[in-house]
């Protein structure tokens, strides 16, 4: 799977900003039996029957969390930047590689204790993915795992995601 991902990733130079090369997985998405395999291969990682609900981070962890739901017939839901959802939400703000950013979740997006996949397609500083996670838990969701298709290791997200797990489809 990881070679799935390696040979379907593009480098986007300097954006959104000069210095910054944004790993573009949109190639991924567009080609249907590659996405397939790497969606199966998350589900098979965690277990079909080992999550509620996943939950995914806006925008490109959508596009995985709604592919995940489908397969496995859980629901989904959306972690979403500041100012997009329509009814009370918890909030969490954090510092990105770039600057800093705030994700919403809806108040009643889980039961108590309903088990939550997370997904997103990369995972670079952890700053994202630690404000996900911990709405979450805000939410009185339950973390049952956290999937990306992409971890920029170099950067060493994991250290600010640990002591959860993190499965990652390519490690660069």
């Amino acid at each position: 799977m990881a070679a799935l991902v390696a040979g379907r990733v593009l480098d986007v130079p300097d954006f959104p900003q000069p210095g910054i090369v944004f790993k573009d997985l949109m190639p991924l998405f567009a080609d249907g039996p590659a996405f397939r395999q790497v969606v199966d291969g998350i589900v098979a990682h965690h277990g079909p029957d080992s999550f509620d609900v996943v939950a995914g981070i806006e925008a490109r962890g959508f596009v995985v969390a709604a592919a995940i739901a489908y397969a496995t017939g859980a629901g989904v839901v959306p972690i979403r930047k500041a100012g997009k959802l329509p009814r009370a939400a918890y909030s969490a703000s954090y510092s990105l590689e770039y600057g800093e950013a705030t994700l919403e979740v809806h108040q009643d997006a889980f039961m108590t204790g309903q088990r939550v996949l997370l997904v997103d397609d990369v995972l670079a500083t952890g700053g994202t993915a630690g404000a996900a996670l911990d709405l979450i838990v805000q939410a009185n969701g339950s973390v049952a795992g956290f999937s990306v298709l992409l971890e920029l290791g170099f950067l060493e997200g994991r250290k600010r995601v640990a002591p959860r797990e993190v499965h990652a489809v390519l490690t660069v």
